[in-house]
């Protein structure tokens, strides 16, 4: 039997690179047992291809209540419970496909381009007080969070006067360190509160995402308001979290890296392929790819039992030199769109075109009006979210 050479998660020794494990793995062992935190194992799955055909065979399910699904964080046993209302990232066909192109058209590129001269003004608006603040100025509490929460607030018609609530408890849900307890008391308080506000919605739905969901779902017959509450609460807390460090980590990047920011200062059409770069560069979330086999399969020669927890690891993947040149440099030339940072297949992220968009218009508007731009402290010495399921940095002082 096989036993378990590595533990999950690993550490990072590098804020630019994967744990060091993930190259071992992937070399010697690419689909590899790892002990997890509650002391059971799960399959790493490490290679770009192997992690692609995971995350597109339905023989590998996404419903974390089910109670073999591996546990990626101590204690998460407590929070599953299998008769609770499924998220959609948590179903499985049939139930999946319907429920996610519900509100697919939510986030098609011709809808989210009608956004764009809102989530400018937002942007500007934003850099606007970071120049009128004090310097150092913090690039997160003035940019980075405030922009996507802004943004996902109006989408989904969330008062933007809630947003350090749901930040807060965001926060706690999202810290490998948090008591079991208290992250399920700060998804209750979420769930709660996104309930509540589609109750309010029901009496006279807005023209936002809530209210027009409210109306088409009533129209065919399908609304149950816990399951509406449950994706506004899915949306509410991976809109604003995931783009927040996305603009903090690359932001730094840039600047790390001159000559690779020169280029989209010299030519804004560079930026969208940079923003690629950037999302297979850091890959911030491991997690969100967990999966349960529940029939037996060989994934890169090895075979993998119903019942057995797999990790499809998307930032092993995305350093695969199989799958791209000199994988660990970063190059925004590269134009790479195969990344796996947004999951792949079915599941693959639903609000990934909203994400390049914010990311694009940031990097643009932040150099154009601050070309001078510098960090104010060195990387060693910044705070990173080495204990966050989705990596980023807690604040980035800058000046100018």
């Amino acid at each position: 039997m096989t036993t378990e050479k590595y533990e999950f998660p690993m550490a990072r020794t590098c804020p630019f690179a994967p744990p060091p494990a993930y190259e071992e793995i992937r070399e010697e062992d690419p689909v590899s047992r790892v002990r997890l935190p509650d002391g059971g194992w799960a399959w790493a799955v490490t290679r770009h291809e192997d992690v692609r055909t995971v995350l597109n065979d339905r023989r590998f399910s996404a419903h974390r209540q089910h109670p073999d699904f591996p546990q990626l964080v101590k204690g998460e046993a407590a929070s599953r419970r299998p008769d609770a209302e499924r998220f959609l990232i948590e179903m499985d066909a049939p139930e999946h496909g319907p429920a996610r192109r519900a509100v697919l058209g939510e986030f098609t590129v011709r809808r989210l381009e009608a956004l764009r001269p809102r989530i400018q003004e937002i942007v500007d608006g934003q850099i606007d007080e970071l120049l009128a603040g004090p310097r150092p100025g913090d690039l997160v509490e003035s940019l980075s969070l405030p922009v996507p929460s802004l943004v996902i607030c109006e989408l989904l018609g969330v008062p933007y006067a809630d947003h350090e609530f749901f930040q807060q408890h965001t926060v706690k849900m999202i810290s490998q360190s948090t008591p079991p307890e208290d992250r399920l008391a700060a998804m209750g308080a979420v769930q709660g509160y996104m309930t509540d506000l589609v109750a309010e919605k029901e009496q006279n739905p807005p023209d936002d995402l809530l209210g027009r969901q409210i109306v088409k779902l009533r129209a065919n017959g399908s609304y149950r308001r816990t399951a509406l509450a449950g994706m506004g609460f899915l949306l509410l807390v991976a809109g604003h979290e995931t783009t927040a460090n996305m603009i903090s980590l690359s932001t730094l990047a840039f600047l790390r890296n001159p000559e690779q920011l020169a280029m989209i200062t010299a030519d804004p059409g560079r930026t969208l392929n940079a923003v690629e770069e950037m999302l297979r560069y850091f890959t911030i979330i491991d997690a969100a790819t967990a999966r349960l086999c529940v029939e037996d399969i060989e994934v890169g020669g090895q075979l993998i039992k119903a019942g057995e927890g797999v990790l499809a690891l998307g930032y092993s993947a995305n350093r695969d030199p199989r799958a791209f040149q000199n994988p660990d440099e970063l190059d925004i030339e590269r134009g790479a769109r195969h990344h796996v940072a947004f999951g792949f297949g079915p599941h693959q992220c639903l609000g990934q075109n909203l994400a390049r968009m914010e990311l694009q218009i940031v990097f643009d508007t932040l150099f154009r009006r601050v070309p001078t731009l510098r960090p104010t402290m060195e990387v060693d010495e910044l705070p990173f979210k080495d204990d966050a399921n989705i990596y980023g940095l807690h604040r980035l002082p800058v000046t100018w």
